[in-house]
């Protein structure tokens, strides 16, 4: 059965409601660049200025979940992954203002919007549960270095990926500090998340499996909308083969495979030559 749910939602709606959200653990790591930030910038800064558009279209999420709860994110990682980035600089932002009077409200005003947007505490575990989890590369950076506001001081020994997420951190810190200026105050600040938050629109497309994803890109697909074909059918054939025993040297063994025959056959073209022979209708049925 074809289980599709769509639904326009602002980025409010997706985050501050409990849900959260997971990148595939095999899924691309973080790869936008200072063009992109420079793009997102543009359109929250079309938004949040006085007699210009009410709201802005961010596009397509591809979301896979089977208990309504937690969201695989099948398409739209980097643009999640950024916006959480925006709200960190500006959390940071706000941490660091010198106004002692203005401390108590704005403590109050960073731990509501870390609550929404960010992660919140379980009430049972007392643990910590954050909104959104990124892939297995990138994920302990993004938990244990950014979501806390330890970044590191220098880049040297990070990741390629682990760069560009603290590169977006530095990028959209500058440009915030820059925005609000020398005077600026945590109720501004806060305003400018809680603008972005409900200005900022998804057109969200959950479906209830894998298999179901690659339905909704092959029409997407077609109707022009960019999404790596290569990462979805990979996400979807590394979640069949493991499991919780599999060990993580023959997850690093599998990789290695995978790009190795990847490289070899061309990422564009890959899906051509491997996707038929996964969704080829049974000889009993029609469908997938």
């Amino acid at each position: 059965m074809f289980s599709l749910d769509t639904s326009n939602q602002s980025l409010r709606s997706l985050l501050a409601n409990g849900l959260t959200y997971r990148v595939p653990r095999f899924q691309q790591d973080y790869s936008w660049t200072p063009k992109e930030w420079e793009d997102l910038w543009l359109d929250v800064q079309g938004v949040l200025v006085e007699g210009t558009e009410p709201h802005h279209y961010m596009g397509y999420l591809v979301l896979q979940s089977r208990d309504r709860k937690t969201f695989e994110v099948i398409d739209g990682q980097q643009r999640l992954t950024t916006l959480s980035i925006l709200v960190l600089a500006a959390l940071d932002l706000l941490g660091r203002l010198d106004d002692e009077r203005e401390r108590p409200d704005n403590d109050k005003r960073a731990e509501t919007l870390r609550s929404n947007f960010i992660g919140y505490t379980d009430p049972v575990s007392l643990a910590s549960k954050p909104k959104l989890q990124l892939n297995r590369r990138d994920d302990a950076f993004f938990q244990d270095k950014l979501i806390p506001l330890r970044r590191p001081k220098s880049k040297r020994g990070l990741r390629q990926s682990e760069r560009a997420m603290l590169g977006a951190f530095e990028w959209f810190h500058r440009v915030l500090t820059e925005h609000f200026g020398p005077a600026a105050k945590g109720r501004a600040i806060a305003e400018f998340v809680e603008g972005i938050a409900d200005k900022l629109f998804f057109t969200a497309i959950k479906v209830s499996d894998e298999l179901n994803a690659f339905k909704v890109f092959e029409t997407l697909n077609a109707r022009g909308v960019r999404l790596s074909a290569t990462d979805l059918l990979k996400n979807y054939l590394f979640s069949v083969v493991t499991h919780d025993e599999t060990h993580q040297s023959d997850l690093d063994t599998l990789e290695r495979r995978w790009e190795t025959i990847v490289g070899k056959l061309g990422a564009e073209d890959f899906p051509d030559l491997v996707l038929p022979r996964i969704c080829a209708p049974s000889a009993d049925s029609r469908e997938y």
